[in-house]
């Protein structure tokens, strides 16, 4: 229809029925109806065809290459978050925000709430009672009178030197054997670094 009336108004030009700007906004019109045309036949071809197969091919190629760069980003956003292993207290911190940091390198030092261990030492003398599974008792010196409980969960198969940050009433063997004892009843009142006795029996002394 476009193209008919293109010509009838180039009929009236060659007349001079009709003005020059007349006869190219005629032209202008053929122009974009056949443009219009040839892109309904175009996407009419593709729906009779469907996609072509390279065409899905690529956009599957695509898809998987967002899906990877999404994992990554929720990688890279989830290593940027630092989950404590359990409850506890934070003591120090090794470095300041921002900071560069290599693999395993320490950031924060933190004391665990739960469960709460005491680290002990036991001389080869004493060696025989501390049996993994044996329940003890722990003094300190803010409440003597009312003792923690607690239970033997390990014991060193080799000896060491007596650390110097142990408080021994009897110091006359260098090698003990390093025990760590879980405590039962554990409160606020037992804190990091404090010094405790153990005790094997559970009567009124101390052993």
């Amino acid at each position: 229809m476009r193209k008919t009336f293109y010509q009838r108004q180039l009929g009236l030009r060659a007349s001079s029925a009709i003005s020059a700007n007349d006869l190219e906004n005629a032209r202008s019109s053929r122009d974009q109806a056949q443009a219009t045309l040839k892109s309904a036949q175009d996407k009419l071809r593709q729906y009779r065809a469907g996609n072509r197969p390279q065409e899905i091919a690529q956009a599957k190629a695509s898809l998987e290459q967002a899906q990877a760069a999404l994992a990554q980003a929720k990688l890279d956003l989830h290593d940027t978050v630092l989950t404590a292993p359990s409850d506890g207290t934070l003591m120090t911190r090794a470095v300041e925000p921002g900071t560069m940091l290599n693999a395993g390198g320490t950031v924060l030092t933190l004391s665990l709430t739960h469960p709460v261990w005491v680290r002990a030492y036991v001389d080869e003398k004493n060696l025989g009672q501390a049996q993994p599974g044996r329940e003890v008792l722990l003094y300190t010196d803010s409440r003597p009178d009312k003792p923690y409980h607690g239970k033997i969960g390990f014991v060193s198969p080799s000896a060491e030197f007596t650390p110097k940050t142990v408080e021994t009433p009897d110091l006359r063997t260098d090698l003990v054997y390093r025990l760590r004892i879980v405590v039962n009843d554990a409160d606020g009142a037992l804190r990091q670094g404090m010094p405790v006795t153990v005790s094997f029996n559970h009567g009124n002394g101390h052993e």
